[in-house]
């Protein structure tokens, strides 16, 4: 015997009737619609151009991690600037490339008025005025060790990296800088940098402060790109965040606020999108992600294999970022993308 039934049932809801007429699609149908009622728009505005500056003369030399990037010596920096420009990118922030030779325990060379970062901020707002340049004041890449602050006996001292990250935050502000933005993750670090910013006239200087800057492993190609690969010793888990915790996260922004921060940067980024969110929500100030060289190497790798769209990625991403709630992105995509919004 058959047990199945044949008979239709007696009644069958429309999808009118499951959704109460509601038809989310309508806005989805044509690019137009889709475009009127966007909620998010990434413009050239939100971007923040990370370049890597060395010694010498018309040099450019490609980073193997990072391909598309490169370390550029001071004159190229600046015709990198003056592309910038012309593209509407509002900001450079430069990161140094130190010979092996300038290296040492308490990063002394950044304390000098003349080395590579305070040279590439004089030639580049000479040339290009209106273009804002960002310095980064850790020692990272002036030490022998390859730590963020001063190594005694195998400890990352604070007290004594702070004082020497607000002298060179001084010098590159005398230099010329618009933002100091300290990456060190150094315990009362913004607090003394601007005090000692009043205190020397650089009252207008800003201050970005890395406030949620977590151990992360997505910093390998920037290593790279700084010439610290290899030369690390030990880890950074004793003054980055644990990359598990979110209080912790805005404990540190809230103090670096208190401290005199201007605005507040999330790194990295695209694992981070929560940190950004809650740090926007929290504190309604200028929020920035670093779009760090981990994602973009990656996004570079897939695309070269094939195995993405390489620009439609990249373009999701940095969308990602201002859907979380940044006001701008430092992104090594920076031109590239400022090319095609340009073309349209």
């Amino acid at each position: 015997m058959n047990t199945f039934s044949r008979e239709k049932p007696a009644s069958k809801r429309s999808v009118d009737e499951i959704t109460g007429g509601r038809r989310l699609r309508r806005m989805r149908k044509a690019d137009w619609s889709r475009r009127l009622v966007r909620e998010n728009h990434l413009t050239v505005d939100d971007l923040i151009w990370p370049i890597f500056v060395m010694e010498g003369e018309n040099r450019r030399e490609p980073i193997e991690a990072m391909p598309g990037a490169f370390r550029l010596s001071v004159d190229q920096a600046v015709k990198e600037a003056e592309r910038a420009a012309r593209l509407g990118i509002p900001a450079l922030a430069t990161f140094p490339h130190i010979e092996t030779g300038r290296r040492d325990r308490t990063g002394s060379h950044i304390l000098d008025p003349e080395n590579v970062t305070n040279r590439a901020t004089r030639a580049i707002k000479d040339a290009v005025p209106e273009i804002g340049v960002i310095t980064d004041a850790a020692l990272d890449p002036f030490t022998d060790h390859g730590h963020d602050g001063i190594l005694r006996d195998g400890v990352i001292v604070n007290d004594e990296s702070v004082a020497q990250v607000t002298a060179a935050a001084v010098l590159q502000a005398a230099a010329g800088a618009d933002i100091i933005a300290p990456s060190d993750m150094m315990d009362g670090r913004i607090g003394a940098i601007r005090s000692a910013l009043d205190e020397n006239g650089f009252q207008d200087v800003a201050i970005m402060s890395y406030a949620t800057k977590f151990a992360s492993a997505f910093y390998g190609p920037y290593r790279d790109a700084i010439g610290t690969k290899g030369v690390l010793k030990g880890d950074k888990n004793t003054y980055y965040i644990d990359h598990a915790n979110t209080d912790e996260a805005m404990r540190e922004a809230e103090q670096d606020l208190a401290e005199g921060a201007d605005m507040l940067m999330v790194k990295p980024g695209l694992p981070y999108l929560d940190i950004i969110h809650r740090v926007k929500e929290t504190f309604q100030v200028p929020t920035f992600a670093y779009q760090v060289s981990g994602e973009y190497a990656m996004i570079r790798a897939a695309a070269a294999n094939g195995w993405i769209d390489g620009e439609r990625v990249m373009f999701e991403s940095l969308t990602a970022f201002k859907r979380a709630g940044c006001d701008g992105i430092l992104t090594y995509f920076a031109p590239e993308v400022a090319e095609k919004l340009k073309a349209g």
